[in-house]
């Protein structure tokens, strides 16, 4: 009996083939295995019994790291294969096969560069079928070595024993390499000279880092920007050389006990911080990003410094991070004093993931190491289409079937470097699986750079409202049919009537998204000033209440002369009913902070200030916050007691609107769910009401997620439908 079995999903670069190889050892079927651009076929030939227990130990029992998305088998005429082979890729048919996310280290791998016994002790880019890069150096499918940056560096003859081996965990690891046939560390001065190699380079960078130095080191996806986390004058000098006031810088580890660090993803974890470092880490920020070391290299840095460093993306603030080494030199050199680089090429950028847990599970807050590009499934199938994504904190997308392919963190598009990269990374993610879009689509904002991306790509443009693509995306993440009810609340989003929303009820009822409701609309002086600055915010709160007084301390004479002018006409000052623009008017009204310099600041200074109390008493309020305000603004209770009273509140208003809604299923959208307080609250109470509340756990609540909501929204043509708006009108 001779059986065919095609199989795709996540089953390259994963040790598939080897692990088919020994399944029909084990079997005593004959035969063949081979990647394909849609992924592994296998031909199994032997007595009817034994290839029907193969293919069922296959189906059942997958490598640890695969995911298999399709087994579809054929029954054949008996070829004669004498014996079991791993052959050849076949690079023709559609591109079908998932890219794996570039893996952790595994133990094993760990255990080897610290065994002064073994060959590859102390070796930067030890790496197996289970671990090592995968996406930042394919070029194109299927994964095979000529057709990654690992074709740069022909193996050795031992490499090349380890990789025709089927005994040896790297038989047919695309990325097998050892200090005397793969990559290589260099040390380089700003100018690029060449200071050191090998060890000697990974010592003399440890030891620079030791004095107080700035590391700017080339690792799997990027460059990262390093410095000893113990050193308050270097993380001082790092935010000043790299214009990052305030934000918080993520620390590398030595080691930690949270289970998500020991996993393939190894993401960057917010933690409690418990951590004797100097505030400068996280300033006003209880929480501490935690990653370990995930790369050889990292590890054999960190075995060097035994203690905590700061680990940051190396980019200057708002361009995307670095990954070629000149591109460095000339971005970066006048931050890092020095950089420990490679030369296994970077094919595309990949920064690392973020992670919180939010409701008592873990929520992917950035995608990208470890989770990108592999798909999600959609409730059906869709056409072959491209999503721009947004603006803030962008990713892009496409559609093939029922799959959802996103892809990694792009950053925000407020650079043209940044908009640079998008392009790049637009047209990177279609050649390498082949894409022909028939349609794009993007934000309703017609002036982000995400939306000029679209254009330019020459095929139908299909524009989403922002709001009404957070929606999507956690229908795509959920498998949702309608109907569902949404709160998509975030800080920024073009509305469909030319105001800005942010604050938006909205209930999808198969061909419509209705809204069904949205927070009372105020203006935001300045427009987009008043994102940087929640003093502002705060004043078209105080102005829409009729208590102007409440902002007036925050401004210069000149100031206030100009901004109520600017109100009294109507003057850049849109209007907005922006949840994220609340809370940064409750922050500036507390006196957390007036101007912001990152993007959330000014929310999570609310969040962190209610931690201070326990529970509250919701102001009713249902979309008018007028009430609540007048609550914040009497300053005869604590400000951890008021911030708690706006999560609280807030978190009610939704419950209200759902049940006036009447719809079971309660999707919590949009980036305030970032927010744990708000959102955890906000489920619990849901929750305690009969509903069904979900939140994001895979694709980001953030704008990281715009781009898989605009495909299905896109694709399905859902219209939106204001007729039913019971909001308060402005």
């Amino acid at each position: 009996m001779r059986i065919r079995a095609r199989i795709t999903g996540a089953v390259q670069g994963v040790g598939f083939r080897p692990h088919v190889y020994r399944l029909a050892q084990r079997n005593g079927v004959r035969g063949f295995v081979l990647n394909s651009a849609a992924g592994v076929v296998v031909e199994a030939e032997a007595e009817e019994a034994r290839v029907r227990v193969f293919v069922e130990q296959l189906r059942a029992e997958p490598p640890p790291l695969a995911v298999i998305a399709s087994f579809r088998e054929e029954t054949l005429p008996e070829a004669g294969y004498r014996d079991f082979r791993v052959e050849t890729s076949d690079t023709g048919g559609e591109r079908e096969a998932y890219l794996l996310p570039d893996l952790a280290m595994c133990a094993e791998c760990r255990r080897e560069i610290f065994d002064p016994r073994n060959r590859r002790y102390r070796y930067p880019f030890t790496t197996c079928t289970h671990c090592g890069p995968r996406y930042s150096i394919v070029e194109s499918l299927p994964y095979d070595r000529p057709r990654t940056s690992m074709r740069d560096f022909p193996m050795c003859a031992a490499c090349e024993a380890e990789y025709r081996d089927p005994a040896d965990r790297r038989f047919h690891a695309q990325t097998n390499c050892c200090p005397a046939c793969g990559p290589q560390l260099q040390l380089w001065s700003p100018a690029g000279a060449v200071l050191a190699e090998r060890d000697e380079a990974l010592e003399r960078a440890a030891e620079a880092v030791r004095k107080g130095g700035i590391l700017a080191l080339k690792g799997i996806g990027g460059f990262h920007l390093i410095c000893d986390a113990r050193n308050r004058e270097a993380v001082l000098e790092l935010r000043r050389r790299k214009q990052r006031p305030s934000k918080p810088f993520a620390v590398m580890l030595p080691e930690h006990d949270h289970p998500l660090l020991d996993t393939p993803a190894s993401p960057i974890v917010l933690v409690e911080n418990t951590l004797a470092l100097p505030h400068e880490i996280a300033p006003g920020n209880p929480l501490l990003g935690v990653l370990i070391p995930y790369s050889p290299l990292h590890a054999l840095l960190m075995d060097l410094l035994r203690f905590p460093i700061v680990a940051t993306s190396g980019n200057l603030t708002d361009d995307p991070i670095c990954h070629e080494e000149r591109e460095a030199l000339q971005r970066l050199g006048g931050i890092a004093d020095l950089f420990l680089v490679h030369n296994r090429r970077i094919l595309r950028p990949v920064d690392d993931s973020i992670v919180r847990e939010i409701d008592g599970e873990p929520v992917i807050l950035r995608r990208a190491r470890g989770y990108a590009p592999l798909p999600l499934e959609a409730p059906r199938a869709l056409p072959e289409m491209v999503a721009a994504g947004g603006h803030m904190k962008n990713t892009v997308a496409f559609a093939r079937g029922r799959r959802v392919f996103l892809s990694q963190h792009l950053g925000d598009l407020s650079t043209p470097a940044a908009l640079g990269n998008h392009r790049r990374m637009t047209a990177d993610f279609q050649r390498i699986y082949d894409v022909r879009p028939r349609a794009v689509a993007c934000d309703l904002h017609a002036d982000y750079g995400s939306t000029a991306t679209a254009r330019e790509m020459g095929v139908e443009v299909r524009a989403v409202q922002h709001h009404v693509a957070h929606l999507f995306s956690a229908v795509l993440e959920h498998q949702l049919e309608p109907p569902v009810f949404a709160a998509s609340w975030d800080g920024t989003g073009a509305g469909a009537d030319g105001t800005v929303w942010g604050g938006e009820y909205l209930v999808w009822q198969g061909a419509t998204v209705r809204r069904a409701g949205h927070l009372r609309p105020f203006r935001l002086p300045g427009g987009e000033q008043a994102v940087r600055e929640p003093r502002r915010a705060l004043l078209g709160v105080a102005w829409e209440m009729g208590r102007a007084e409440l902002a007036r301390a925050h401004f210069t004479d000149n100031e206030w002369q100009v901004l109520v002018r600017m109100m009294e006409r109507g003057l850049n000052t849109p209007w907005t009913t922006s949840a994220g623009r609340l809370f940064d008017a409750a922050a500036a009204l507390l006196g957390l902070c007036a101007r912001a310099s990152f993007e959330g600041e000014a929310a999570m200074r609310v969040e962190f200030a209610a931690r201070g109390a326990q529970g509250a008493q919701p102001v009713p309020m249902e979309e008018d916050w007028a009430p609540l305000f007048e609550r914040l603004a009497d300053p005869r209770s604590p400000v951890a007691e008021r911030a708690a009273l706006l999560h609280a509140s807030l978190a009610e208003s939704i419950v209200g609107a759902a049940r006036r809604a009447s719809v079971e299923t309660v999707v919590l959208t949009g980036g305030c769910f970032q927010n744990a307080r708000l959102a955890g609250t906000a489920a619990r109470r849901l929750r305690e009401e009969g509903f069904r509340p979900l939140l994001h756990r895979l694709v980001p609540p953030n704008d990281g997620g715009l781009a898989a909501g605009q495909l299905l929204a896109a694709a399905w043509e859902v219209k939106l439908d204001v007729s039913g708006d019971t909001g308060r009108d402005r």
